[in-house]
């Protein structure tokens, strides 16, 4: 059963989900869906080759993912320090994350934050919704999978270091509106995390 990428409905079939798509989230299409409905004009010989096998392979991984979330246990809250994530594919988990820096929104929707990793992600062009696929996903390493060092007293945020020891310089890092240690907490389905770093 499809499930949707950028909500929470799901389908009865591969069909039903792309008028979904069609209708209500069509401004919001990676370029893979604006492809599979037709509105993606590049590289139209190789879509029509390989179209078939990626709506399979779609289908195939979207079965899996939902027969583990129904018949999977839900993991989530503390792991072992620096643990990697696991079993991937076992969990299909969503929350919110926002992040400023110096008074400014990180936007988690550019393409430099967008599916960078299995485990967890962004996707779909959207910023706001993360994405966890895998059990024991760490604040720490979900942050680094785009390319960020969050430990509880520091952020290492495109190149620059700031430390909560540093003079006017404050770090923030909650789920849920709670302080949490990055490297022990795991993230669970409807966390809000929010990052504020500041130099004053």
């Amino acid at each position: 059963m499809p499930e949707c990428n950028y909500c929470d409905d799901s389908f009865e079939s591969e069909e039903a989900y792309l008028s979904h798509l069609e209708d209500q989230h069509l401004d919001e299409l990676g370029r893979i869906d604006r492809r599979r409905l037709g509105h993606d004009s590049t590289d139209e010989d190789e879509t029509r080759a390989t179209g078939p096998l990626v709506l399979v392979g779609i289908l195939v991984v979207t079965v899996a993912i939902v027969g583990f979330v129904l018949f999977s246990p839900s993991n989530g809250g503390d792991v072992t320090p620096g643990q990697e994530p696991t079993n991937l594919g076992s969990v299909h988990y969503h929350g919110t994350m926002e992040m400023v820096v110096n008074g400014q929104q990180v936007d988690f929707s550019r393409t430099r934050y967008q599916m960078q990793s299995n485990s967890f992600h962004f996707e779909g062009g959207v910023g706001t919704r993360w994405h966890v696929h895998a059990q024991e996903v760490t604040l720490q390493y979900a942050m680094g999978t785009l390319g960020m060092n969050v430990t509880e007293s520091s952020i290492t945020y495109r190149d620059t270091t700031y430390r909560d020891s540093d003079p006017n310089t404050t770090i923030r890092i909650t789920v849920n509106g709670e302080p949490v240690t990055p490297r022990e907490y795991g993230l669970r389905g409807g966390d809000q995390v929010r990052v504020v770093v500041g130099r004053s």
